[in-house]
């Protein structure tokens, strides 16, 4: 007989910023015989949060059991549930910066590849904006190939989200649904740009985080 085995799904939800509703979210996920494996918090205002879950999925359940059961607590709304391929032992700013700090002739490649995991996106590339377009500088394992020379969000003077609509994005990334956000890295002709296929879209805090990292993270890199 076959073990069965679990799937990983990422899942942000809304809840009210209040006592006990975190904890009621878990008790019904648990009932569909999801596992939560971690939560970070992505954003607070008030009365509100917005969280990211972790979760394990027995194979055979469709993860719509899982929005049905965060749903089921009163308050509570499911922005996206994705499929989840990412470590759990993530890597996080301080670390992230140390490796790039320790060999910095590596250190775009190190950031390209640290991003996605530290904000849960699906890719990270590092592009510089000159006389004849983008060049591609440094790019993460599941960044696409497509290559991009019109872009006319640069130079970038500021983190920023970027409608994934627009004219220049590619055709694949827009039947994705792929939401965009960029930030300069120390100069505003070389930029980090971030995709989330299928969402959920970028959150201001989770670009201000962006956008303190790469602050960071330029200083430390070669010109």
């Amino acid at each position: 007989m076959q073990e069965a085995f679990a799937l990983s799904f990422l899942i942000r939800v809304q809840l009210p910023d209040r006592p006990g509703t975190l904890g009621a979210v878990a008790t019904a996920l648990g009932e569909v015989g999801a596992d939560i494996l971690s939560v970070d918090v992505v954003e607070r205002a008030p009365g509100l949060a917005v969280d990211d879950l972790v979760v394990e999925l027995p194979s055979g359940r469709l993860p719509d059991v899982l929005i049905t059961a965060a749903e089921s607590v009163e308050g509570v709304e499911v922005d996206a549930v994705r499929p989840y391929a990412g470590v759990l032992d993530t890597f996080r700013e301080l670390e992230l910066i140390e490796a790039i700090a320790e060999t910095p002739k590596n250190g775009l490649q190190l950031l390209a590849e640290g991003v996605p995991r530290i904000i849960r996106a699906g890719w990270a590339v590092v592009l510089r904006h000159g006389d004849h377009g983008a060049a591609r500088l440094a790019a993460s394992t599941a960044a696409p190939e497509t290559r991009m020379s019109d872009l006319p969000w640069l130079p970038l003077e500021r983190a920023t989200i970027l409608d994934g609509e627009e004219s220049w994005v590619p055709r694949t990334w827009q039947e994705l649904g792929t939401e965009l956000a960029a930030t300069p890295l120390g100069k505003p002709n070389r930029v980090l740009l971030v995709g989330r296929p299928g969402g959920p879209m970028f959150r201001a805090a989770e670009v201000a985080r962006l956008a303190h990292l790469a602050g960071i993270v330029s200083v430390v890199l070669p010109d």
